[in-house]
């Protein structure tokens, strides 16, 4: 059995601001791997342990380097790190069919969503509107579909409070096992649970993921070939983005793009935001 983890940052319990994250912050870092070791705790509980061959894990936040290998190895010797930007693949980077499950950690509610922490989709400077095929989505959904696409199934959520609305019942992942480890006051503002609820928590419902039935864990997708509409937040981002053949200037702010699969689609997503946010 192999496992896939994608780590972020702004779901993680004790986050508030995008201040909190640089990556020299000490306190951050140790808080990220503390999250990380819960839910390889909750993994090392589980009945099936012993028939765990891999446990990947992709460090997705910004440029990728947070996670230390040393460290990671040290919670569990099966551990694979995945670091690093820009990459193929970004927060799913690596993952193939030979993976059983995945688990995401850290996830935030996506764009416009109110009362959820640092509310974004890859870039909060870039992107104002995300939809495909005129669905509104969010990067939970977006690396969902991916691995849907690969017939394998989301089983743990854990992020905060505005994510869990969106995914549950606004209903885009409304099956999805979630874990939340804060509650999101506004975009910089959160009441976050005691350690001990947290832990337990991740622990438990990580244990409860790899021990469930995979082929009975639905599987998200969306109809392919699909179609991106993507709104930035200002129109000299748009500038810079429709100089691309593959992407059609809808109005000052707004383009859009169409791609054959998933992993296009989020490819074509990441590479277009990122464009977005250069400057010269």
């Amino acid at each position: 059995m192999k496992i896939y983890i994608s780590c972020d940052i702004e779901g993680l319990a004790g986050i508030a601001t995008f201040d909190m994250e640089k990556e020299d912050h000490v306190a951050f870092r140790e808080l990220y791997h503390q999250h990380v070791a819960w839910m390889l705790e909750g993994i090392k509980q589980s009945s099936v342990n012993d028939q765990i061959e891999e446990i990947t894990i992709s460090d997705s936040h910004s440029r990728g380097v947070n996670l230390l290998y040393q460290r990671l190895a040290e919670m569990d010797e099966r551990v694979s790190l995945i670091n690093g930007f820009p990459r193929m693949d970004y927060m799913m980077s690596g993952l193939d069919e030979s993976y059983d499950v995945v688990l995401f950690l850290g996830y935030h509610a996506g764009i416009g969503k109110q009362y959820g922490a640092m509310d974004h989709g890859y870039s909060s400077r870039v992107a104002y509107d995300l939809k495909i095929n005129d669905q509104y989505v969010n990067e939970t959904t977006i690396n969902a579909a991916y691995a849907g696409e690969l017939d394998i199934p989301v089983g743990l959520v854990v992020g905060e409070s505005g994510l869990k609305t969106q995914l549950l019942e606004e209903g885009m992942l409304p099956e999805v096992r979630f874990v939340s480890t804060k509650e999101s006051l506004g975009r910089y503002a959160i009441k976050t649970y005691p350690i001990k609820e947290v832990r337990a928590q991740i622990i438990a419902q990580s244990k409860a993921s790899v021990e469930a039935d995979f082929k009975e864990l639905p599987r998200f997708t969306f109809d392919m070939p699909a179609t991106v509409d993507m709104e930035c937040m200002t129109t000299a981002q748009a500038d810079r983005i429709e100089m691309l053949s593959t992407v059609d200037r809808i109005d000052g702010r707004h383009v859009r793009f169409s791609a054959k699969t998933m992993r296009k689609t989020m490819n074509d997503i990441v590479a277009i935001v990122g464009l977005g946010g250069t400057t010269f």
